[in-house]
């Protein structure tokens, strides 16, 4: 008989309007990395968080080494040896690293807090396990993959034995991911056990022992890594084949849509500008991708192209209009749409409904609004309508709010309201952060049916196979700067890299164009 250091048996949670986790049965071996895979909504998430105490299942119980052990909070789940990684991490950014790593066990004698002691502990760890951090850095100033070391450090200093994964890789660099996959090998050759929510199907060959299958919150089925392929998980995951090679025809571009010249951007964390006199043209009919390792000023460039951040010098041209200096209102009426990294930040509004998020650019148009007062029906009959087209799952409709939905959906739900914009440029970063295979392939078929359509797409993308497969042309960015321009057809991945790393750069003229290696 198999020994499980955890069984989650027949376990069933409903919300309003759907069965999150129906009769689900997950069983983990001690040692072991058990991936959990599904579409977006099929229930991984809510899954584990049943595992770690956030939510009680209506039906069903856990065993912790065969006996049945009640966890109603995370506190239950922490004193059982579980600790979890949330896909949108839980730290206070105002708070240090360490004070963020002991939050809720503080340590102390007599009542005073004594931090050396555990300072000491916290760079151990960080050191055996190779998750260096700055112990003394706030989480605001330090990047997203840094946090994530935190959010693992956190469970390692509590001496977790149960470690959960939700989507850790969604917001690391390729480098990063290397690195986590790294840690993960090393932690259960300690005899830790892992469960990993990925959408990933490289991730989880590449790493687990077995993987359980989740489609609409029932359970598909468990199978050993090594006696599967990609191509049947993915059937087992979205229910049939997937179209992993896409098919780009040629499009003949036109006038440019979008101009930069000479952009600089101030930085917010250090004192020398995260854009650096920057330069180039986006046209009618192709996707330009802005590839670089995290944190070389693409995402500032971002926030100076759709106005969310001010410019130190430079221009911005959108359909021959200078926008430079207009509201973010503005670019959106002159034809820009904008899928930003973070979508709970600038994407969307996590306690409206879902189809009020849907016209939040929109709401001021004729279509939506009669001398001032809002159209609510023809704003749930347009609600609705994307919903369907675009797939987004929500337990009640166009009435769901925001916040309850997964993270997939909620992506989803943006892009499906700056397409629909029918802009003339669209700025895209991360748009496939999250997302299940099925998915991914809607969204890139999607940007690609809007290049083939005449409009032009800047895509902002960390993902070295989507930079090859949907970019006309690539924009390599290192260190505030534009350092190579590269045809996808013609460079190699090893090539991008080292542009990327800063170990190789073409020198541009003035106007942005490559004049010479």
């Amino acid at each position: 008989m198999e020994n499980y250091v955890i069984e989650m048996i027949n376990i069933t949670k409903e919300f309003p309007g759907i069965i999150a986790n129906d009769d689900i049965t997950l069983q983990l071996k001690k040692g072991e990395i058990h991936s959990l895979l599904g579409e977006n909504g099929a229930g991984k998430s809510t899954l584990m968080s049943v595992l770690f105490g956030l939510y009680i299942p209506e039906k069903g119980i856990i065993k912790k080494n065969d006996e049945i052990v009640k966890i109603s909070n995370p506190n239950d789940a922490n004193a059982l040896g579980i600790g979890m990684v949330h896909q949108h991490f839980k730290l206070v950014e105002v708070f240090s690293v360490l004070d963020n790593i002991i939050l809720g066990v503080e340590p102390n004698k007599f009542g005073f807090l004594t931090k050396n002691e555990a300072r000491e502990k916290v760079i151990a760890l960080s050191e055996k396990y190779g998750l260096k951090v700055n112990v003394d850095a706030k989480i605001e100033d330090i990047s997203v993959g840094m946090q994530q070391r935190v959010e693992i450090l956190k469970m390692l200093y509590r001496e977790n034995e149960i470690l959960i994964f939700d989507e850790p890789t969604a917001v690391l660099t390729p480098q990063e991911i290397d690195e986590l996959m790294n840690i993960m090998r090393n932690l259960t050759k300690e005899g830790k056990s892992i469960l990993f929510i990925s959408h990933k199907l490289n991730e989880i060959m590449a790493v687990s022992n077995r993987v359980t299958v989740l489609r609409k919150g029932k359970c598909i089925g468990t199978v050993n890594v090594k006696d599967t392929t990609i191509e049947e998980l993915s059937r087992m995951m979205v229910g049939r084949d997937i179209d992993f090679v896409l098919k780009k025809e040629k499009v003949n571009q036109g006038k440019s849509v979008l101009s930069v010249k000479n952009l600089t951007v101030a930085s917010n964390l250090h004192k020398n500008n995260a854009v650096r006199d920057v330069s180039f043209e986006v046209n009618c009919g192709e996707i330009i991708c802005i590839a670089g390792i995290e944190g070389n000023g693409q995402s500032e460039l971002v926030y100076a192209i759709t106005g969310i951040e001010k410019i130190v010098s430079g221009s911005l041209t959108l359909n021959e209009v200078e926008i430079t200096s207009e509201s973010i209102r503005e670019r959106s009426k002159l034809g820009m749409s904008h899928i930003p990294e973070d979508r709970h930040k600038y994407g969307l509004i996590l306690d409206y409904s879902l189809e009020n998020n849907l016209i939040l650019q929109r709401y001021w148009e004729p279509k939506f609004q009669n001398h001032g007062f809002i159209n609510h029906e023809t704003i749930r009959e347009y609600s609705d309508e994307l919903i369907k087209q675009y797939d987004i799952r929500s337990g009640q409709g166009s009435a769901t709010i925001v916040r309850s939905m997964s993270g997939g959906n909620q992506q989803k739900a943006i892009i499906a309201r700056e397409i629909e914009k029918n802009p003339n440029l669209i700025v895209a970063v991360q748009p496939t952060r999250g997302l299940d295979i099925g998915a991914i392939e809607y969204i890139h078929k999607q940007l690609l049916n809007e290049r083939n359509s005449g409009r032009a797409v800047l895509l902002i993308s960390l993902e070295l196979d989507e930079v090859m497969n949907l970019s006309d042309r690539i924009l390599v960015m290192y260190e505030g700067e534009i350092v190579a321009e590269l045809d996808p057809s013609k460079a190699t991945i090893q090539e991008l890299g080292l542009y990327m790393s800063g170990a190789k750069r073409q020198v541009r003229d003035r106007k942005g164009q490559d004049a010479k290696s």
